[in-house]
């Protein structure tokens, strides 16, 4: 169930270029391979007073994911993995968001990634809002969670020789958000 929104409750648009979702797995389980998502749009429906009414809604460009190694990048968006051609987003609408501290939240949402949608947790940390020098005003987000991509349907790997697999099942998730307010 959707909360309600109040009338204090602001409503925020992504500032796509001042925004961002990092990503880091495992790589022949010793190192962590990093990459980004850019592109993402997307609002927050926020009452300071009244948190727990958030409305979150995010849609991220799977075609804009990058770790700057080419034909890694190729691979990542093929059928073997996240198949951005057939889905060419990723979404999350958020569901709940609990104040745990001062300016910190949990923050369950819908995550849907290769077709499947799944509930995910992120751990938010959320700046006061300040005015604009550009104007309206601006507030900033930072959250990070975990998936395991197979939770997805996102299986692909390899086994190693000496044991083990090539990529790591667990995806870990750094986001970045400037969100601006008329």
């Amino acid at each position: 169930m959707q909360p309600t929104i109040s009338a204090d409750t602001k409503t925020y648009k992504i500032d796509e270029a001042h925004s961002n979702v990092r990503f880091w797995v495992r790589h022949l389980m010793i190192s962590k391979v990093h990459g980004e998502l850019s592109d993402i749009t997307g609002t927050v429906e926020y009452d300071a007073a009244a948190p727990d009414q958030t409305k979150i809604d995010v849609v991220i460009n799977a075609n804009s994911l990058t770790t700057k190694v080419d034909q890694r990048d190729g691979h990542l968006k093929s059928s073997d993995f996240m198949d951005v051609e057939k889905y060419p987003t990723i979404t999350y609408k958020s569901t709940s968001v609990t104040k745990t501290d001062g300016n910190e939240f949990d923050i369950v949402g819908d995550f849907t990634l290769h077709g499947v949608t799944k509930p995910v947790t992120f751990k938010a940390e959320v700046s006061d809002e300040v005015p604009s020098p550009f104007g309206g005003f601006k507030i900033g987000v930072s959250a990070k969670g975990e998936i395991n991509r197979e939770d997805f349907g996102v299986s692909w790997n390899q086994a190693l020789e000496t044991g083990g697999i090539a990529v790591g099942k667990e995806i870990h998730f750094e986001i970045d958000l400037e969100l601006d307010r008329a």
